[in-house]
């Protein structure tokens, strides 16, 4: 009588585990060979419509005309997939990638369709380079589309910066890279005005964990929240610990429902100095501190911070989205600034 599969100690796993493995690599495989030849088929589809049109093909009164009428007939030879809206973005997708080399293949279709909607070359550069970079799904794109991250990071920038940003994203390599002024806090949906606590609205964060890791951006690993130290014997609480893989550092965040005083970058520095005396360990790179803050006084804050750990921040946070418009009016300054 033969032996059962349950029985044969470790083999039988490793066979399974082994099975598991190169299934589960060619179905990754499958799917990004299935989603690269679509994205080439639609930039195919939008070549030869812009070439039909440049090539004088149809008279100039019936040009309007022309992607209606493409929707139709290519709907009723194949099904779905030709949409009018869809016939345009694939028109439109070659006219802002015309070169072939450079389309972003590591994205779907779903993707390219969202950066589409971008007017601004720049803008649309940056979310192309950081869905790439971040992995970004097609919902985490838009959320950060609606966020304003790309205005949020380039307002603080010089041309210089803000060009950089567009072309190769968020680069972390710093404790700076990781600051993101204001953070956005809309998807705990918390209408204005409000009245928190620190602690509800710390309790709020947790709940909406993988938002927030989202808002914070790429490389951060949540250690634990009120995360307690002891200094002479008397107890003391980090509102938010986290281990960014990136930076190979401990992030300690501490929030405030008000604005942010000197008492706190005193007690966030002390949290720093614990944190990298007790609690670093080999390899490990001296700890971020941000107070996260609903409000703070830049000049308050200059002199608080006197002489003290430049690995310490005093961030902003709203709960609402940012006004885009002022946003990109400071950074068309910036751009405007200097001498092209």
């Amino acid at each position: 009588m033969g032996t059962k599969p349950d029985t044969l100690s470790g083999n039988y796993q490793s066979l399974i585990n082994q099975i598991s493995e190169t299934y589960t690599n060619g179905y990754q495989k499958a799917v990004i060979a299935v989603n690269t030849n679509m994205v080439e088929t639609y930039w195919k589809i939008g070549q030869y419509i812009v070439e039909f049109e440049q090539g004088g093909n149809i008279k100039a009164e019936y040009g309007k005309a022309l992607l209606p009428k493409l929707s139709k007939d290519l709907t009723l030879a194949h099904g779905k997939g030709f949409s009018l809206s869809n016939i345009k973005r694939m028109r439109q997708f070659y006219a802002v990638y015309p070169i072939s080399a450079e389309l972003p293949h590591q994205l779907s279709w779903t993707h390219i369709v969202e950066l589409l909607k971008i007017d601004d070359s720049l803008e649309r550069s940056f979310y192309e380079k950081q869905s790439i970079i971040e992995k970004w799904s097609t919902t985490e794109l838009i959320r950060q589309k609606k966020s304003s991250l790309f205005l949020r990071l380039a307002a603080s920038k010089d041309k210089e910066g803000i060009l950089h940003l567009a072309k190769h994203g968020q680069m972390i390599q710093q404790p700076t890279d990781i600051i993101r002024e204001p953070c956005v806090l809309e998807f705990l949906k918390i209408p204005e005005p409000y009245h928190l606590t620190e602690t509800e609205l710390e309790k709020m964060l947790i709940e909406h964990l993988e938002h927030f890791l989202l808002e914070l951006g790429k490389g951060f690993a949540f250690i634990g929240r009120q995360y307690r130290i002891t200094l002479g014997n008397r107890n003391h609480y980090v509102d938010l610990v986290f281990y960014h893989r990136i930076l190979k550092c401990f992030v300690l965040i501490d929030l405030k429902k008000e604005e942010a005083g000197y008492e706190d970058v005193g007690q966030m520095n002390m949290y720093l100095g614990y944190f990298e005396n007790e609690e670093n360990t080999e390899g490990d790179n001296p700890p971020i501190g941000i107070v996260l803050a609903k409000q703070k006084d830049d000049l308050l804050v200059q002199y608080a911070m006197h002489n003290i750990s430049s690995k310490l921040f005093i961030n902003k946070y709203q709960l609402y989205l940012p006004q885009k418009e002022e946003l990109r009016q400071l950074i068309e300054q910036q751009l405007n600034s200097y001498n092209e």
